[in-house]
């Protein structure tokens, strides 16, 4: 199983660090919302190693059969692989390239409130609140934490639902599943 999860695992977290990299030089003429976009693409494209994944595990170790909870288990182990392979990517290019990131998103979120009309008070208070995140996420354990929650999330239900696709049980009745 071991080998099959970081195969797959690292695969993913190869595309979602390579279209990451990709895009990073045009972040400009993408912007946040746009870049939000890509970004959560990106992981769902990645993700579906997930799939790929739990079917050679299926396939090729587990002899054509798999309950819902190890097809999950191996979903699951896959999208951590992956998803901590996007960490460490982003903390690569934060710390080294774009230690100015949320100066940027602050800027935006900011502008973005003002232009819907927010008053001054409450722009005040968001500036604080960027303040105070800013503070929180030159932590590196935090600011991986914060990252980790990015991706995890997609490949998790990801995972829920190629675990419902793929289990399977034995011909001989001895797992349920659906053929």
């Amino acid at each position: 199983m071991r080998k099959i999860v970081l195969t797959f695992g690292l695969i993913a977290g190869a595309v979602m660090s390579a279209t990451f990299l990709v895009a990073l030089p045009f972040q400009d003429q993408i912007g946040f919302e746009n870049g939000a976009l890509v970004g959560y693409t990106s992981m769902v494209a990645a993700f579906l190693m997930v799939f790929f994944g739990i079917r050679k595990y299926r396939d090729q170790v587990a002899g054509g059969a798999i309950t819902f909870g190890r097809a999950l288990g191996v979903g699951l182990a896959i999208t951590l692989v992956a998803s901590l392979c996007y960490v460490v990517m982003w903390q690569i290019v934060y710390y080294n390239f774009m230690p100015d990131f949320l100066d940027h998103y602050g800027a935006y979120t900011l502008e973005k409130e003002r232009a819907a009309g927010a008053t001054a008070a409450q722009l005040d208070a968001r500036r604080q609140e960027m303040a105070q995140f800013k503070e929180m996420y030159a932590n590196p354990l935090i600011n991986a934490a914060f990252t980790l929650l990015e991706p995890l999330p997609v490949g998790g239900l990801i995972s829920l639902v190629s675990a419902g696709v793929l289990r399977r049980g034995r011909r001989d009745g001895a797992l349920e599943g659906t053929a």
